[in-house]
């Protein structure tokens, strides 16, 4: 467990002491801490879910970054190449397109994701590590380590991102792509175990339960966005409410299927990306790799090759103790880029 954000630790020959922090320095923290939530343009709701505990803020910020970098990465071949800036993110927001609906889902995981470790660090006021589960064999092994805490994490998610409205349709859209991203997380969890006994006879087990690395679960809802289905809606004559419905002008091989609670749903079909405008800054100039992806970034406009000698280190060998040495090797590649 973490140190309380509201004190401070001295080391010393003496144990840990830890110390108040003065009425003076804890208010200073405080509205540090209410500004930081500002700063996130959070809406009402969410402000006030932000500033009741100091760790929430920096775990925000923490989770905005590892989606944005998880998309990036995930998209790094595609025509959409998840760019945020401003603009961009913001006329994407506004659309049903399958690009927002994957949005939607890794900022839900990555939230989720951050939260459960978070918890799990110390780092936050209202929850700690995960609790033991009722799995079968108990008496096999015992509950230990410090597991992370998807349930806090994933009840703070469903606060914070609010629930559906049964009138809006892209409403209804969004919150069922919210919850995919946190059904992956779900389905990510392992539990680790660690061996005890005599010369690693495992006779005892102490276990918990851990998340996949969010580069898992990243890979999981870019597969899911690939097989992403459009979606309009239907009256759901027992529950008296509108449901999620294949679109009329679904995909080819989509028409008839109902989505299902882990399928990304959208409504608008993607524009192409290819040129400049206001969902994207187009392909121009954007660098491919000849057989693997030029001929589709690119748009059919071609590519230009440019040639260039490179210096790497090369033959890298060990030697104890305790340093690598390298030769360094020179050689010429090819760069490939979209023309405009």
């Amino acid at each position: 467990m973490g140190s309380n954000p509201g004190s401070a630790t001295l080391t010393g020959s003496e144990p840990l002491a830890i110390l108040p922090l003065s009425p003076e320095l804890e208010e200073a923290a405080l509205r540090a801490h209410y500004k930081l939530c500002d700063r996130l343009k959070l809406e009402k709701k969410q402000r006030r879910l932000c500033r009741r505990d100091p760790g929430v803020a920096e775990t925000l910020m923490e989770a905005v970054t590892m989606s944005a970098l998880e998309c990036q990465y995930q998209f790094r071949f595609e025509r959409w190449n998840c760019t945020l800036e401003g603009r961009y993110r913001a006329s994407l927001l506004r659309r049903g397109f399958k690009e927002t609906a994957f949005l939607f889902a890794i900022s839900s995981a990555g939230l989720t994701h951050a939260l459960a470790k978070a918890c799990s660090a110390g780092r936050l006021e209202r929850c700690t590590c995960d609790e033991a589960p009722d799995l079968e064999n108990r008496e096999a092994w015992q509950w230990g380590g410090c597991g992370d805490n998807l349930k806090y994490g994933a009840k703070f998610v469903k606060d914070f991102l609010g629930k559906k409205a049964n009138k809006d349709l892209r409403a209804r859209v969004d919150f069922h792509n919210n919850l995919v991203g946190m059904k992956v997380i779900k389905a990510g969890v392992e539990t680790t175990c660690k061996c005890h006994g005599v010369s690693g006879s495992c006779t005892v087990r102490t276990c918990w339960r851990q998340l996949a690395p969010f580069h898992e679960i990243g890979k999981v809802l870019k597969q899911r966005y690939e097989m992403s289905l459009k979606v309009g809606s239907a009256t759901n004559e027992a529950a008296g409410e509108e449901d999620l419905a294949p679109s009329r002008k679904a995909a080819a091989g989509h028409g008839d299927q109902i989505p299902r609670t882990t399928d990304l749903v959208y409504l608008d079909d993607s524009p192409s990306f290819c040129a400049a405008g206001r969902f994207s800054p187009g392909t121009a100039g954007r660098k491919c790799y000849k057989d693997k992806n030029c001929e589709s970034i690119c748009c059919g406009r071609g590519h230009n090759t440019q040639s260039r000698v490179v210096t790497r280190p090369c033959q890298c060998q060990v030697r104890w103790c305790c340093y690598v040495e390298c030769k360094q090797c020179t050689q010429r590649e090819e760069v490939y880029t979209c023309k405009d």
